[in-house]
């Protein structure tokens, strides 16, 4: 089993093709697939794909941190609103990105410290994004952390030393298709850690990995992901596929 942690496998870049799309990760031995939300403007898109198969999709409730800007209380209030209606699996896509535009750094802060403060509610696991941003974002888990926050640092580009801060605060590291990325670095930083401490994603519909880097990606594409991870930790495919997949069930409790 292969479990894809982190897609976005909803998304308009999929209109006309989603069925096709899912059918090629179920082939390629995807069995479940975890859905982050955006900001509320994707709520429908990821619920309906997750109503049509449970059991193997699993959605997220979460404000990404490049939605937030005049209207983040709102969008707030509607992450609230959907937690309290209906069974989520993790508080995502939730982080800081200073790469684009810092204009609501306070904002960005804000907003994500109260999604932490909300899976210390929830009792559920967060799905973090950081870009340009790892200082900030460790200091909001660090101040907000009583003991019971834990989750992922997905799409995860640091330097080794700063995966195991994350990973001593009880944290996974999430590896996706950058990990194939000829001078990327991700497979130096990666040999330092073990198979226990990572996830697999791919974030569809972006960073494809190599062979397929530059296009449209999907959850399909996850075993060329693999397959580098297991080359880079030197053992077989399938107890790479094995022991990311435990950690991904005992993580999300899917």
């Amino acid at each position: 089993m292969i479990i894809d942690t982190h897609s976005h496998i909803y998304s308009e870049d999929y209109n006309g093709e989603i069925g096709e799309v899912v059918q090629r990760a179920f082939d390629a031995g995807v069995e479940k697939i975890l859905l982050p939300n955006i900001d509320s403007s994707s709520i429908k898109m990821m619920l309906d794909l997750a109503a049509s198969r449970p059991g193997s999709f699993f959605p997220m409730m979460g404000l990404h941190p490049t939605s937030v800007n005049e209207d983040y209380q709102e969008e707030i209030e509607v992450v609230e609103f959907w937690l309290k209606k209906q069974k989520f699996y993790a508080i995502g896509e939730i982080g800081i990105d200073f790469y684009w535009d810092d204009t609501f750094r306070k904002e960005q802060e804000y907003t994500f410290r109260k999604q932490l403060q909300l899976a210390k509610a929830y009792n559920l696991p967060v799905s973090i994004h950081t870009r340009n941003s790892f200082e900030a974002a460790i200091r909001i888990v660090d101040e907000e952390n009583d003991g019971s926050l834990t989750g992922v640092f997905h799409c995860f580009t640091g330097t080794a030393e700063q995966a195991r801060e994350i990973i001593a605060r009880g944290f996974k590291i999430g590896v996706g298709g950058i990990v194939t990325f000829k001078n990327a670095g991700i497979d130096k930083m990666l040999a330092q850690l073990s198979p226990g401490d990572i996830l697999l994603e791919t974030d569809s519909p972006y960073l494809a990995p190599v062979p397929r880097r530059g296009k449209r990606n999907e959850s399909a594409y996850i075993v060329y992901i693999l397959n580098k991870v297991a080359e880079i930790f030197d053992m077989p495919e399938n107890e790479i596929a094995r022991i990311t997949s435990k950690n991904a069930v005992e993580l999300f409790k899917i």
